[in-house]
């Protein structure tokens, strides 16, 4: 991993990029208030080049990046910490409670996974300490009253073992293990572990309960490379994929929550938002078909649209196969086009931004600077779906900004090329200020863009008539934490990336 400039260097970056910075001087009402969680705290100093690598190091397992069930009884509400922002987090994560007596555990919100685990007690590599200033946990197994280890011959690992998310040795009874390992080599193994989840349900009458329920999670006892480091450590991931072991199928299936899942991720510097299992219904909200039998959220793109003209790609480039499709992952930190996609992408951007804006090329990254707003500056994308369903990008959800000097603010694409491979791959920086709700009862997913610091309404059931209303309740509150210290100097980085490109791993 390429480390940030030191200080020293830092003075000759402020000079060139103040140079470079000079020279381009030349709807329906809402429905009532329901759920409103206003938990998340600034946290900073985060390289984009580092999150690049990581999202790509965090998919190259699947080589993803190249060189309802009806009678549930409430809502399940997670809090939601961390930012999109690659120079204050790149992440957000929530907290769960795990084991009894329980305790508390910060992991990463993944819709790109399927497991949720966390680091145990004993462990080979894992971070005890986190520059997000949060205090990191180990679980373990020994210590809690109802934790048991799953074996081989438990039902429930033979589903594991078919999806790939487990291994086994030849004897029924040894422990049901995991390997998980990423592009560069780093990754995580450990077993699978029963024992008990604590958690907030929200009432149809507005009430909220402490519910809890058995579920099967990983325990992480090894982990290598990236997992490694501390500057962006969490206890470990929450995938909230589709597959038998993630926690929305296992809550499902114990009647607990309903098959779909939601969040409002914000976009602020602040970050936070709302995550749910349940449906937030609000006004605007479209609705695409899910591609089934995948392995991640595939939806059908069919075409780009840049300033209103659609970018000349062939539509049979966004089929989904196993090489091939659109995924919605929360775990990305950025957003990668299908190499075949990015240039008529970045070729279309360049020409629609205003005759005031700079533009500059190193590396092949495509920067702007301009004293203007983004919005009245930078062209409006849409993504259409099947159905001819849109989803509007906007420039802050393909734009990131590098570096201002006086009224001068230095911006550069921050799509990545999926360097060989025809995936795309919408991560935080797509995702951040809008609702997304992921139906697995009827396979589809909806959004629509949304202010992600105010109130959602969710449902409580199948029905659509009943609707969660706790703006009175401090559902979750977080305590207050320090901002993270270790800052990064934003001109620095900004000079690592059009000068020195992203390094890969």
């Amino acid at each position: 991993m390429r480390r940030p400039p030191e200080f020293a260097a830092a003075a000759v970056a402020v000079a060139v990029v103040a140079a470079l910075v000079l020279a381009a001087g030349a709807g329906a009402a809402p429905l009532p208030a329901a759920l409103r969680l206003e938990r998340a705290l600034p946290h900073k100093g985060v390289a984009v080049e580092h999150l690049r690598e990581r999202d790509r190091a965090r998919h190259g397992r699947r080589g993803l990046l190249g060189g309802g069930g009806g009678g549930v009884a409430g809502v399940v509400d997670f809090p939601v910490e961390g930012s999109a922002n690659p120079f204050m987090v790149g992440l957000y994560f929530t907290r769960v409670k795990l084991g009894s007596p329980p305790k508390e555990y910060f992991v990463q919100i993944d819709t790109g996974s399927d497991i949720l685990w966390v680091a145990c007690s004993p462990c080979t590599g894992c971070p005890s300490s986190s520059g997000l200033n949060i205090q990191l946990e180990f679980f373990n197994p020994d210590t809690s009253s109802t934790s048991s280890k799953i074996p081989c011959s438990d039902d429930r690992c033979t589903a594991a073992l078919q999806t790939g998310e487990a291994v086994c040795q030849t004897s029924d009874n040894s422990p049901c293990g995991y390997t998980f390992t990423y592009g560069d080599g780093s990754g995580t193994s450990g077993y699978y572990v029963s024992d008990t989840m604590y958690f907030d349900t929200v009432m149809g009458n507005e009430q909220t309960a402490n519910s809890s329920a058995s579920i099967v999670f990983g325990c992480s006892n090894s982990q290598s490379g990236d997992l490694t480091k501390t500057d962006r450590a969490v206890d470990g991931i929450f995938g909230f994929g589709q597959h038998q072991l993630s926690v929305v199928s296992q809550l499902n299936s114990l009647g607990v929550s309903p098959k779909v899942f939601s969040h409002c991720l914000k976009g602020s510097d602040n970050g936070g938002g709302i995550l749910v299992l349940g449906e937030i219904v609000e006004p605007g909200l479209v609705y695409t078909p899910l591609v089934p039998s995948q392995p991640h959220y595939n939806l059908n793109l069919e075409s780009i649209v840049v300033n209103g003209q659609k970018l000349p790609i062939d539509s049979s480039l966004f089929t989904t196969s196993n090489t091939q499709g659109t995924i919605v992952d929360s775990g990305t930190t950025l957003a990668y086009l299908a190499d075949g996609a990015y240039d008529p992408f970045v070729n279309a951007i360049t020409a629609a931004v205003s005759p005031s804006v700079r533009s500059l090329v190193s590396k092949g990254n495509q920067c702007f600077v301009t004293s203007s707003s983004v919005d009245s500056s930078f062209p409006t994308v849409s993504l259409y779906f099947m159905g001819g369903v849109a989803m509007t990008v906007k420039p802050e959800n393909y734009l990131l900004q590098q570096a201002s000097i006086d009224n001068n603010v230095l911006w550069c694409i921050g799509w990545q090329r999926n360097q060989g491979q025809q995936i795309t791959i919408l991560g935080d920086l797509v995702l951040k200020d809008k609702i997304f709700v992921y139906d697995l009862a009827n396979m589809r997913m909806g959004w629509t863009d949304y202010d992600c610091s105010t109130s959602v309404n969710v449902t409580t059931s199948s029905g659509k008539n009943q609707y969660v209303n706790t703006g009175q309740f401090d559902v979750n509150g977080a305590s207050p934490r320090p901002p993270y210290s270790g800052l990064v100097p934003a001109v620095a980085v900004a000079v690592a990336l059009i000068f020195g490109g992203f390094s890969r791993r």
